[in-house]
């Protein structure tokens, strides 16, 4: 979990966090695709009762109580957004994201703990975290032993300079900040999903089962998602026939037919993450659009949105992030190569 750091170890971990928010003047937020509006490559999801929360002994604090939650009827994307989606977005519009722009310190360091020494000028320099196995077994505990943070790496680089997304247009895309996949989202005519909206799609019409699959466990049978099988974050025997992300619609869809609800990558949700939210809103909801403020006690000066769905990082030993009622939270400026989104969109 992305918790746990020593103050100077969170400081690079945040990525871009407090980088200038100032998107290039040539990008117009009030641009639009040419087939904005279009509901092509979505499902339509049908409306319905949610139970929402966690379904085993796996599941977190912040997964209870179990509490129902009314959804109307809504659109959403088939399919991680890929990075050729995001390309063609980017060359319309001039988006330059998160991940490539300067980084602010006097903007990053309100977002850590009072007294965070200021890394070496050469360290902010636009960049992002990535993902490198270890050589041995180590304490689970330490992120910092298996996230680097790159100079250069962003969603056109996403392992750092001399990494290449040439041969991956159709994987999903990554090193995606929240601010950037809202942007994509305005751009295209839709919005990001509720985290009520994604845990009702992921389930796929099956009530309280632990993964969109149903509840045979990840690790066995053929392969049903893109995640780590082996020991994290020494050794993956790549069972799944990838170490990193997969190409969308690798594995089989959820019921509603939807592709890669668990695993490949985390996507970001519209809700600010709220570690007790469940505690305070345990009565019947209807369509939440989750809390009016973030709250996570073990990152109190960061505001955090709620991330959901697991990644090629994942598995039980770790964070379980492939089943439908794990909660996650990061600040809107933070990208990691495993962290993309889709999109939803009303009916009406």
């Amino acid at each position: 979990m992305l918790i746990r750091f020593s103050a100077y170890i969170l400081a690079l971990v945040l990525t871009a966090c407090g980088t200038d928010s100032q998107v290039p003047s040539k990008f117009d937020p009030e641009m639009r695709s040419p087939s904005a509006g279009s509901t092509e490559g979505m499902v339509l999801i049908p409306a319905g009762t949610l139970s929402m929360g966690g379904d085993n002994r796996q599941a977190d604090p912040n997964e209870f109580p179990k509490h129902p939650v009314q959804i109307d009827s809504f659109w959403m994307d088939a399919t991680e957004v890929t990075n050729r989606q995001f390309q063609a977005f980017v060359e319309a519009t001039g988006y330059i994201t998160v991940a490539e722009r300067p980084i602010d310190w006097e903007t990053m360091k309100a977002t850590l703990p009072p007294g965070t020494p200021k890394p070496p000028d050469s360290l902010l320099q636009p960049g992002a975290l990535v993902f490198q196995s270890t050589d041995q077994p180590v304490s689970l505990d330490d992120v910092s032993q298996w996230w680097r943070w790159t100079i250069g790496a962003n969603w056109r680089h996403p392992e750092g300079p001399g990494s290449t997304i040439e041969d991956k247009m159709d994987h999903p895309v990554v090193q995606i900040a929240w601010e950037d996949a809202e942007a994509y989202a305005r751009w295209v005519g839709k919005r990001l999903p509720t985290e009520a909206e994604w845990e009702w799609a992921a389930r796929g019409g099956l009530e309280d089962m632990v993964y969109p699959w149903g509840n045979d466990p990840a690790n066995e049978g053929e392969p049903k998602a893109n995640f780590w099988q082996g020991v994290f974050p020494y050794q993956n025997s790549t069972k799944d026939g990838y170490f990193l992300t997969a190409p969308v619609k690798s594995f089989p869809p959820n019921g509603y037919g939807l592709y890669d609800m668990a695993g490949n990558v985390w996507e970001w949700c519209s809700d600010w993450f709220d570690f007790d939210f469940y505690k305070r809103s345990a009565s019947s909801q209807s369509n939440t659009a989750g809390p009016a403020q973030p709250y996570n006690p073990y990152a109190p000066y960061q505001k955090e949105k709620v991330l959901r769905g697991g990644s090629f990082l994942c598995n039980d030993d770790y964070c379980s992030g492939y089943r439908n009622a794990r909660r996650m939270g990061s600040s809107p400026d933070t990208g990691l190569n495993h962290t993309g989104f889709r999109c939803a969109k009303n009916v009406r």
